[in-house]
């Protein structure tokens, strides 16, 4: 398998991790791995104990190297256009996933690694990682959601710049420009993005739900229509037992127990 789903457990419990494990291609994002990651994408739509996912590599020193370059060099033109549009797909599945997606990054996240972890709503790294947007180096550009995600990230002009010159960011530059939400010491990403699902965790599920779905729906619209589409999904937590249960457990001075319903 190129992709490793562990379901963590105990005071974890609802935390899911997604390890890439490609090691003889340093988690090149082939036919097989994209496969088994569309299956992934497939459950956690429909896992109603996940809580939170965290995407990471179970290879040292890289993260995802990006496209599967000698997969590609066999392909038609024609195939080549079909699994980059799979790749684009299966990006914005983890994209739309309604709970909380964090990437922790080590090592090299270049091209459509640095797109898968663009996906995620947070990115963590270690100091020595290396990201950049690589492609038109290559004579092609990002397709897989590179040249949309980063724009909304970090500004147009400078993602325009980072893919014009198919720049390689350290960690430290990238954090500073938007692109890692969080830099720590080399090798602790896992442990930083794993501590950052702990503080999610306690909160209420559907809330959480909820406030993605908010945040990301009203990104897209001007500012009346994003406060239209809040009120509508503060609508969905009112009914709610979990909504009832914060209450009791503030009145009552003690940690509220939510069931995500």
């Amino acid at each position: 398998m190129d992709l490793r789903v562990e379901r963590l457990t105990g005071d974890d419990a609802g935390i899911i991790l997604l390890g890439l494990d490609r090691p003889a291609a340093k988690n090149a994002l082939g036919r097989q791995l994209m496969a088994e990651f569309r299956q992934a994408m497939a459950g956690l739509r429909s896992d109603a104990e996940a809580r939170v996912v965290v995407v990471h590599s179970l290879v040292s020193g890289v993260f995802c190297a990006g496209a599967d370059l000698k997969e590609r060099a066999g392909m038609s033109p024609a195939e080549a256009a079909a699994f980059v549009d799979g790749l684009r797909g299966a990006f914005t599945e983890l994209e739309d996933l309604p709970l909380p997606v964090i990437a922790a990054i080590e090592g090299a996240a270049f091209g459509g690694g640095l797109e898968l972890a663009l996906c995620a709503d947070l990115r963590v790294a270690g100091a020595e990682a290396r990201l950049g947007l690589v492609e038109t180096a290559l004579a092609i550009i990002p397709g897989a959601g590179g040249t949309q995600r980063l724009p909304r990230l970090i500004g147009a002009s400078r993602a325009k710049e980072l893919i014009f010159t198919a720049r390689r960011l350290q960690a430290e530059e990238a954090g500073r420009l938007g692109v890692l939400d969080r830099v720590v010491p080399a090798g602790q990403a896992l442990q930083s993005a794993l501590a950052l699902a702990r503080e999610i965790l306690p909160n209420g599920p559907v809330a959480i739900r909820m406030a993605k779905l908010a945040v990301n729906g009203g990104l897209s619209m001007d500012l009346a229509a994003g406060l239209s589409f809040e009120k509508a999904c503060y609508g969905q937590v009112i009914p709610t037992a979990d909504r009832l249960e914060g209450l009791a457990a503030f009145r009552e001075k003690r940690p509220p127990k939510y069931r995500g319903a």
